[in-house]
C-alpha cells in the first residue's frame, strides 16, 4: 500500500537522493483513458513509477576510478617514469659485474647505485598497496617494506657476519635522518620564507621515541665496559631490550594512528589520497623490487670488504654514511622538495619518522636476524657511535620544541652531519696498527 505521501503524489523522505518519483497517467499501464479508480473522491489517477537516479558527486570528491588495464598501465607508468629510474641501467650491470669479474670496487659501485632507484619504486608501491587498507596495516606496511631495503641489507651484512658494518648502517640511518634530511629541509624552507611552523606536538612525540632509543642503546653499551662483563650477557640483554623496543614501536604506532591522531594532523589541507593501482599490481610490483634489491644487496655486501682492504676506504665510513643513502636517497629528495614548496609537516614525517621507525623497528629487527643466525648482534655499539646518537637526538630536540624553523638552524644541522662524516673517515679499524694513515 502506498504511504500518504505517495498517494499525494509527493517524494517520500529518505528517497530523495537515489530515486525520483515520476507522474505517469493511467493510460500508459493500458488502464484506459481513466484509469483505475481514485482513491479518494476527487482526487486525479496518478501512478507513480520509481526510477533510479545517478548519486550525485560530492564536489571535491573524486570516485575512484574502476578496475581496468588502462587504469594498472597508467599507475606502473607514473611510478616508473621518474627521471631517478634512469639509474635502473646499473641493475643488471651490478649483477654482472661479479660474474665477469670486473673487480670489488666496480661491483660496488654498480650495485650501490642500483639500490638507490629500486628503493624509491619499494616506497611506491608500498605507499599504493596502504592506500588500499586501513591506517592501522598502512603504517605497519610503511614500517615494514618502508625499511625493506635497510632491512635486507642488514640481512646479508649479519649473514656475513659484518656486524661492524650493520650497526653503522643503522646509526648512518638514523643520523642521515635526523641531521642531513632535516637540515636540509629547514635550509630550503628558509630559502622561501623568514620563518616555517610545523606541528611540534607530533615532533616532539617521535623525538621522545627517539631518546628512548638512545637510552637502549647506550646501557648495553656501557654494560659492556663494566668489569668482568660477560659477551654471552651483552648479547642476552640486547634480545631482550630489542623485543621491548619493537613493542614500543607497536604502541607508538596505536598512539599515531588511533588514540592520538589528531595531534599528527596538520593544518595544510591534504587531498585524499587514491589507489592509483589495484592491491594485486602493488603487491607484484612491491615483490618485483624486493627480490631486485636482495640480488643487489648480497653483490653489494659482498664487495665491501674487498673495497675497503684494496682501496684504504674505512667500514666505518661506508657503514655511516655511504649505505644509508642507498635506502634512503628518494625519501630524501622528497622531504626537501615538500619543505622548498612550504609543507614542512609532511617534510618533517619523512625525516622524523623514519628516524623513529629505523631506531625503534629495524634495529630490533637486527637483533632479531642476529638470533636467528647465530651472530652475535648485539646493542653494544661503539661508544662513538651511542655518544653521537644521544647528542644528535638532543640537538634536534632542542630545534623542533618551538615549532618553527630557520635557514640557519638547518645550517646547523648539516653541519654537525659533516662533521660526523669526517670523524668517521678516520675511525680506525680493528687492528688498524696494520693500515696507512686516513688523508682526506
Amino acid at each position: 500500500m502506498l504511504s500518504g505521501e505517495a498517494r499525494q503524489g509527493t517524494v517520500p523522505s529518505g528517497y530523495a537522493e537515489n530515486y525520483r518519483y515520476k507522474a505517469i497517467a493511467g493510460d500508459a499501464y493500458g488502464l484506459g483513458e481513466t484509469g483505475a479508480p481514485p482513491l479518494y473522491p476527487g482526487q486525479p489517477q496518478v501512478h507513480m513509477q520509481v526510477m533510479p537516479m545517478a548519486k550525485t558527486q560530492q564536489p571535491g570528491v573524486r570516485e575512484a576510478e574502476p578496475l581496468s588495464c588502462g587504469r594498472e598501465c597508467r599507475g606502473i607508468m607514473s611510478i616508473m617514469c621518474q627521471w631517478l629510474n634512469i639509474l635502473l641501467v646499473f641493475v643488471p650491470l651490478g649483477i654482472l659485474s661479479p660474474n665477469l669479474e670486473w673487480g670489488c670496487a666496480c661491483t660496488f659501485a654498480c650495485n650501490f647505485t642500483a639500490i638507490v632507484p629500486l628503493a624509491g619504486i619499494l616506497g611506491a608501491s608500498t605507499e599504493c598497496l596502504a592506500a588500499h587498507t586501513g591506517q592501522m596495516i598502512g603504517g605497519l606496511l610503511n614500517a615494514t617494506f618502508g625499511n625493506a631495503v635497510e632491512m635486507i641489507v642488514t640481512i646479508n651484512a649479519i649473514k656475513a657476519g659484518l656486524v661492524s658494518v650493520v650497526q653503522g648502517s643503522l646509526l648512518g640511518s638514523i643520523l642521515s635522518n635526523l641531521l642531513l634530511v632535516l637540515g636540509m629541509a629547514f635550509f630550503a624552507a628558509g630559502l622561501r620564507t623568514k620563518e616555517s611552523k610545523f606541528n611540534s606536538t607530533g615532533a616532539s612525540a617521535n623525538m621522545t621515541c627517539l631518546t628512548l632509543a638512545s637510552i637502549a642503546l647506550g646501557l648495553p653499551t656501557i654494560f659492556s665496559h663494566l668489569p668482568n662483563a660477560q659477551p654471552e650477557d651483552m648479547v642476552s640483554i640486547s634480545r631482550i631490550s630489542s623485543i621491548i623496543i619493537a613493542v614500543v614501536y607497536l604502541l607508538f604506532l596505536w598512539f599515531q594512528l588511533v588514540t592520538h591522531a589528531d595531534l599528527f594532523s596538520s593544518g595544510e589541507e591534504e587531498e585524499e589520497e587514491q589507489a592509483v593501482m589495484s592491491a594485486v599490481t602493488s603487491v607484484v610490483l612491491l615483490l618485483s623490487a624486493t627480490v631486485a634489491v636482495a640480488v643487489c644487496s648480497e653483490y653489494l655486501v659482498d664487495s665491501i670488504e674487498g673495497v675497503s682492504e684494496e682501496y684504504g676506504l674505512p667500514k666505518a665510513f661506508i657503514g655511516v654514511i655511504l649505505l644509508p643513502i642507498v635506502g634512503n636517497a628518494a625519501e630524501h629528495a622528497t622531504a626537501v622538495t615538500c619543505a622548498a614548496k612550504g609543507k614542512m609537516d609532511l617534510a618533517l614525517g619523512v625525516a622524523i619518522g623514519s628516524s623513529t621507525q629505523i631506531a625503534l623497528f629495524v634495529v630490533p629487527f637486527s637483533v632479531v636476524v642476529g638470533w636467528i643466525y647465530d651472530v652475535p648482534m648485539s646493542l653494544d655499539f661503539r661508544i662513538f657511535d651511542s655518544t653521537v646518537l644521544l647528542l644528535s637526538v638532543f640537538l634536534a630536540g632542542n630545534v623542533l620544541h618551538d615549532g618553527c624553523s630557520n635557514w640557519l638552524e638547518g645550517a646547523m644541522l648539516v653541519a654537525t652531519y659533516v662533521l660526523i662524516a669526517i670523524i668517521c673517515w678516520f675511525i680506525p679499524e680493528e687492528g688498524g696498527e696494520h693500515h696507512s694513515r686516513r688523508e682526506l
